[in-house]
């Protein structure tokens, strides 16, 4: 009997069928290996993972491997993205064990979840030096009836290995750099070393976009006055997108490339990619002006809207790379059916430009770029209308498997990336976009304390939010703040703030734990700090909680902050261009810090708060805290940040009271007065 059936993830309902007798993560699971003193079996991937895909319809689908599991094992089924404190624990195991990671995670381990293996993607049968997946099934078979001490006592030993260490490294209180601003020289120096000055990007294949060290260059670029840095990042953000890594058809990316030039991706798209490239786009839009720049991040917004957007504003995890079982089927062409589509004369053209040819460029069909194109910039912005038609015909020839979960910390990301683009270009649309996510967010993944939820889908909310889901929603209910100013939303965002606080710091050693009080205990409680695909929890609770401390003027938020950049300052000590979000807000504490306060008599709110974002869009490369006071906020203000009781509502007009690196100067009635004001 397969116990996957009433489960609500896309990733485990794909494994329902399966002849393995999976469980779902869980008591029932563990008690059961307990009582028939068995080893567990543990996979975990997620339903857009071409890999998981491969290793699923070899042995999981498989009569033969089926009969093993099931005879010697429990076998246990996870989504990494509903249960990322599980993934994010055997993850370390594997890493440690092995030196390398990835998905499908496959975990052998004792009834008390202490694990004895980890590996990777297994074929069904040894070949080219793997170890096949039936080989290790039977050898562990054999070891556990025949010398199970010496499985449970290797067990035993890496557990305490990696608690001891875990404990050791989440230390931040008596290794703190004593030199912080140096971490971002060195971080800077590290991705130098690392770039690719030809193709972009940093190392080699497969090259991951990882936006947020983009960030981090623009924002270094600046701070220092040297433009090398901002051309890294720019030379790394064209040519993502003249490569295959864009979809120049539908928009949007995919989530990594497996080649050094950006031409041949991993097919899968992701909710977390396309929001954190759009926001860097539009950073980039704002420290150059170009177009090309503002052109992707809106046709990725667009993708968005189209293919991952529920019907109550919600955003969806992502799309697979596979289609009918074959990886990029959807996405790749041939010059035939480009000119059925456009006709024959519109159809060459359309040829020549995106490289769609005869022998292709991917298994012989061809995935359209604009790469080494002297004038793509001008092609990029074009053919629209041509692009609609390809998009359409596209949809009819197969589909993509959509996970349509909603995770709270990627919606978080992806109002953060929304208001961004609201602030940047003007489009209400985003705005509008971002409110509807929050207001779902708030409806559907919050409890009645104010506590999240980690994951919803179809009307079920589930799990208790982690350190990110805190983290990443308070991060774009800041954002929000300074775009709307709405009080309740600042309040809201203390709340939340509060919450993390008590859930997932360790106010003994400094950082936040991964997953919180209210949740289950695993063999481990890391804390993750390191900038992967993702940024890390505690980075983002860095930035947070940095920005909080400003807007509040609160002391307990101050300090919460001052104890967060300590902390992260000894983390990022050893490899710093693996921590660039938390070098964001270090660059910030380093760099211009402009504190606005806006008083307006209330008729002219709306201008008001449109002078604060156009002069907060003319300083990119300042950071910025905006507070917003009139007669209707002023009590809600007063509770959310006590120190705006003392700023006076003027009988009329607005009052501007701004403040560089804690120096202030005289109010002003327009923000331009400040331009050229030395501080």
């Amino acid at each position: 009997m397969n116990h996957l059936k009433t489960e609500n993830s896309p990733y485990l309902l794909q494994h329902a069928k399966n002849p393995v007798d999976w469980y779902p993560w869980g008591k029932e699971a563990f008690l059961k290996a307990s009582a028939e003193k068995k080893p567990v079996f543990l996979s975990i991937g997620y339903s857009t993972c071409h890999w998981c895909h491969v290793m699923a319809h070899e042995s999981f689908e498989d009569e033969e491997v089926a009969a093993v599991l099931n005879r010697s094992f429990i076998s246990i089924k996870v989504d990494r993205e509903e249960r990322p404190d599980v993934d994010a624990v055997y993850m370390e195991f594997c890493q440690t064990l092995t030196g390398s990671g990835g998905w499908p995670l496959t975990v052998l381990m004792s009834p008390d979840q202490k694990p004895f293996y980890v590996d990777t993607y297994l074929p069904k049968k040894s070949h080219h030096g793997k170890m096949g997946l039936l080989v290790l099934l039977e050898a562990v078979e054999n070891r556990w009836k025949n010398d199970r001490i010496h499985l449970l006592k290797a067990g035993d030993q890496i557990t305490g290995f990696l608690r001891d260490n875990s404990e050791s490294n989440s230390d931040g209180t008596s290794s703190k750099s004593d030199h912080p601003e140096r971490l971002t020289a060195q971080a800077a120096a590290e991705l130098h070393t690392a770039y690719d000055s030809k193709w972009g990007g940093f190392g080699e294949a497969p090259k991951f976009p990882i936006p947020h060290n983009l960030l981090f260059l623009m924002r270094y670029s600046k701070r220092v006055k040297n433009d090398w840095f901002m051309k890294m990042a720019e030379n790394t953000l064209s040519k993502m997108v003249q490569g295959g890594l864009f979809d120049h058809i539908g928009g949007g990316f995919s989530r990594y490339s497996t080649d050094r030039q950006w031409l041949v991706p991993h097919f899968e798209k992701m909710l977390y990619d396309n929001a954190l490239l759009a926001f860097s786009l539009l950073e980039a839009y704002s420290f150059t002006q170009k177009t090309e720049y503002e052109t992707a991040a809106r046709r990725t917004f667009r993708y968005i809207f189209r293919e991952l957007t529920g019907s109550q504003g919600e955003f969806f995890c992502g799309q697979d790379a596979d289609s009918d079982g074959v990886e990029g089927k959807y996405y790749v062409f041939t010059p035939d059916e480009v000119k059925n589509v456009l006709g024959t004369k519109n159809g060459e053209a359309f040829c020549n430009e995106y490289h769609i040819s005869d022998y292709g460029n991917f298994e012989g069909k061809s995935i359209p770029n604009l790469m080494g194109n002297f004038d793509w910039e001008t092609h990029f912005s074009q053919d629209i209308e041509e692009k609609e038609a390809l998009y359409q015909y596209r949809k009819t020839r197969c589909r993509l498997h959509l996970d349509d979960k909603v995770l709270t910390a990627w919606n978080g990301l992806m109002i953060l990336a929304l208001v961004k683009g609201y602030s940047v270009l003007g489009d209400p649309a985003y705005l509008r976009a971002a409110i509807k996510a929050k207001n779902f967010l708030e409806k559907n993944l919050t409890d009645s304390s104010g506590c999240l939820f980690l994951s919803w889908r179809s009307g079920t909310a589930s799990i208790p939010g982690q350190l990110g889901d805190y983290a990443f929603y308070l991060c774009g209910l800041l954002s929000l703040y300074e775009t709307t100013f709405e009080a309740e939303l600042l309040l809201r965002a203390e709340e939340l703030a509060e919450n993390m606080q008590r859930l997932f710091e360790d106010t003994r050693k400094g950082g936040y734990y991964l997953y919180g009080q209210d949740s289950e205990t695993l063999v481990l409680r890391p804390k993750d700090t390191y900038d992967g695909a993702l940024p890390s929890g505690n980075s983002m609770a860095a930035a947070a909680l940095h920005k909080l401390a400003h807007l509040s003027g609160k002391e307990t938020f101050r300090t919460s902050a001052e104890r967060q950049m300590l902390f992260m300052q000894a983390q990022a000590k050893e490899r710093p261009s693996g921590h660039t979000m938390f070098l964001l807000a270090q660059l910030a504490e380093e760099g211009i810090e402009e504190d606005v306060i806006c008083v307006t008599a209330g008729t002219e709110t709306g201008q008001a708060a449109k002078e604060l974002r156009d002069h907060k869009n003319r300083h990119p490369e300042r950071s910025f805290h905006m507070l917003l006071k009139t007669p209707e906020n002023a009590e809600k203000l007063a509770v959310a940040a006590p120190f705006t009781s003392e700023y006076p509502l003027p009988p009329s007009g607005t009052m501007y009271y701004v403040c560089q690196n804690g120096t202030c100067s005289a109010p002003v009635y327009s923000l331009e007065e400040t331009e050229n004001r030395n501080y």
